[in-house]
């Protein structure tokens, strides 16, 4: 083959909104150390997940969310056809990662949140704001999708018995956790030097401290969520991830959670959510050839 054959394909709006989307989950499974989530440590509080089927179920969603994009794009306009639509890929997508994962629930809540995220980008491409992506996300999320199976996931059931937000209203109400939690701080931590990986975990402490996490609620109830929240909050005041202290706490923070066996799977895929919104942000998905 000649070489000038083997120049990289540029790639569509879609399928860069895709490789960000992916890249966002296998960034969040690896970001270490995490608090009784799966990470390059370990598996945390779970026994059946690992890094590498994160990654595997990461991939599998690929093709998910560019259909969602490429539909977005097609559609050109928030309204039921497209919320019909990204809820059927979606439930496409779903299967896939429990094929792939052979049945474990790996990242429904991320194909739930990172699936509108990549339709509302998808639709505006200039307009890439992280409020403005959150909040057309949100209109999106608002729409009744007729297909939808009713039966309660057992976020929605924790949601209703604690009354507590769940993955729904989250982005129903323009995803506040990331938006006005972790974003901000994910900026005021790289700003004062802390390095990339101590940015995104301080970004992870500030959605637990307020997030009703419906995981953690599932698996340790109330008092494995006032754990979360407490411990999260006591990391960041400590100096953050990046300081001594803040290591100590965020150490005792994981052995709390895991004497628990309470995973904040809920904080994750929002953590997810926030790496895609911070790249689409700074224009990197949306350069042409830039993957």
């Amino acid at each position: 083959m000649h070489a000038l054959n083997l120049q990289p394909k540029t790639l569509s709006l879609a399928e860069r909104l895709a490789d960000l989307a992916v890249d966002a989950l296998i960034d969040e499974a690896d970001l270490s150390p995490k608090p009784a989530l799966v990470d390059r440590r370990g598996n945390g509080a779970h026994t059946d997940l690992h890094l590498g089927l994160m990654h595997a179920s990461a991939l599998a969603l690929w093709p998910a969310f560019k259909e969602m994009a490429e539909v977005a794009i097609e559609l050109g306009e928030i309204g039921l056809p497209l919320r019909e639509a990204v809820g059927r890929i979606g439930r496409d997508g779903e299967q896939a990662m429990l094929a792939t994962t052979h049945g474990v629930n790996t990242h429904r809540g991320a194909i739930w949140a990172l699936g509108l995220l990549v339709a509302a980008a998808a639709l505006e491409p200039d307009s890439s704001a992280a409020s403005a992506i959150a909040v057309r996300a949100a209109r999106l999320a608002l729409l009744d999708d007729r297909y939808a199976p009713r039966p309660l996931s057992h976020g929605a059931q924790v949601a209703q018995r604690y009354g507590a937000r769940g993955a729904r209203e989250e982005a129903q109400l323009a995803f506040p956790a990331v938006t006005q939690r972790a974003l901000p701080q994910l900026k005021r931590s790289r700003t004062d030097g802390h390095g990339e990986q101590n940015a995104r975990l301080d970004a992870l402490l500030a959605i637990m401290t307020n997030l009703a996490d419906t995981c953690v609620l599932y698996r340790a109830g109330e008092e494995g969520l006032r754990t979360m929240q407490l411990g999260a909050q006591a990391v960041l005041d400590a100096g953050g991830s990046a300081s001594l202290a803040g290591r100590r706490r965020l150490h005792e923070l994981d052995q709390q959670l895991i004497a628990l066996n309470a995973s904040p799977g809920g904080a994750a895929d929002l953590l997810a959510a926030c790496l895609f919104i911070d790249r689409v942000e700074s224009g990197e998905s949306l350069i042409q050839g830039a993957f």
